[in-house]
């Protein structure tokens, strides 16, 4: 018998839509078992504010969580400021940074087999005076691993990238041998090993329009992609490109793809959302347990109105329970 996977759900910014979007979950029975790492003050008062009607639990390491209607199992984090909704508060940011360090250290001792996390405010958690910088390369931290690597999905599409949140500027810079080879093995392995892919096969775009057209639009295909994929596909890795990127979203290339590895944010990301805003859902590659995300932010002006749209969060515990399971059947391998 499968042994139920159990995901950590960190509910993210106090102000935001992250608690509506997990009282949500309780509405509906629900598998995996979800464990909301969160304030229960704060889960109780946008329960208040939204007329739900909510049993909040206190969850036991060991114990299942809740799965029925009307049922939600919490990890209490103490230290919320206030619970306003809409109206971001410095003084919530260190609570909001232990909801994540709870979660991750619960998976990396076998509590949880995953975390999923709602969003965060980067801005108000840097103004309180506590460096971050994201999700991503908080967990980095934590996990102690030299690099991760960013990707969204969908069900029909998934993209990765070798840089995430840089200034154009100094993208080109960023792009060298090294990390090309260490974020192109992350996404080899981790589409083994949390998606079950056999022989992964990676579309990779180039830098430049027309992926430099020979050197005559820039030299980084010839002098650093084009070597370091010549490599890489010595190791084993199927690998197709550099290609340009205004082609490479076309059937001719993705209906024989497993993902897509963009050079930078905005050259893959307005791809994905565009063809799955809402059901897509990001994922950090590169770590030894599983993290998965929703696609949107906090959405301020929509807390505590009851209209936050939880497919976004609906795909990533999908995800979530996937990628687990998968992870699973590689160990008992």
């Amino acid at each position: 018998m499968k042994q139920p996977v159990i995901l950590a759900l960190t509910a993210g910014e106090p102000a935001g839509i992250g608690p509506e979007l997990c009282l949500q979950l309780a509405l509906e029975q629900r598998q995996p078992g979800i464990v909301v790492v969160a304030s229960k003050h704060l889960l109780q008062a946008r329960a208040e504010l939204l007329g739900l009607t909510v049993e909040l639990e206190d969850w036991q390491p060991g114990t299942p969580p809740a799965t029925a209607a009307g049922r939600l199992s919490v990890m209490h984090i103490n230290g919320l400021a206030s619970t306003d909704a809409g109206k971001l508060d410095p003084a919530n940011s260190a609570y909001v940074v232990e909801t994540l360090r709870t979660a991750a250290r619960g998976c990396l001792d076998g509590l949880f087999d995953g975390m999923v996390t709602a969003p965060v405010h980067k801005g108000v958690i840097n103004d309180a005076d506590i460096a971050f910088s994201g999700h991503t390369e908080f967990l980095q931290e934590i996990c102690g691993v030299e690099r991760v690597v960013m990707m969204l999905a969908t069900d029909e599409l998934r993209i990765a990238l070798v840089t995430t949140h840089l200034p154009l500027k100094d993208v080109s810079a960023a792009i060298t041998a090294e990390r090309l080879s260490q974020v192109t093995r992350i996404l080899d392995a981790d589409l083994r090993r949390f998606f079950s892919v056999e022989h992964p096969r990676i579309l990779v775009a180039g830098l430049n329009p027309h992926a430099g057209e020979s050197g005559h639009l820039g030299r980084e295909e010839i002098d650093v992609i084009e070597p370091t994929l010549d490599r890489l596909r010595q190791e084993g890795i199927t690998l197709k490109g550099p290609l340009p990127a205004d082609t490479l979203f076309t059937p001719h290339w993705l209906d024989n793809a497993d993902a897509v590895l963009a050079m930078y944010h905005d050259q893959g990301l307005p791809v994905l959302k565009f063809q799955g805003f809402g059901r897509a859902v990001n994922i950090t590659l590169g770590l030894p347990i599983v993290r998965t995300s929703v696609d949107h932010g906090t959405a301020l002006d929509l807390a505590g109105t009851g209209k936050a749209d939880a497919g976004s969060l609906h795909t990533a515990i999908r995800v979530g329970e996937q990628m687990a399971q998968s992870a699973r059947r590689e160990i008992s391998e």
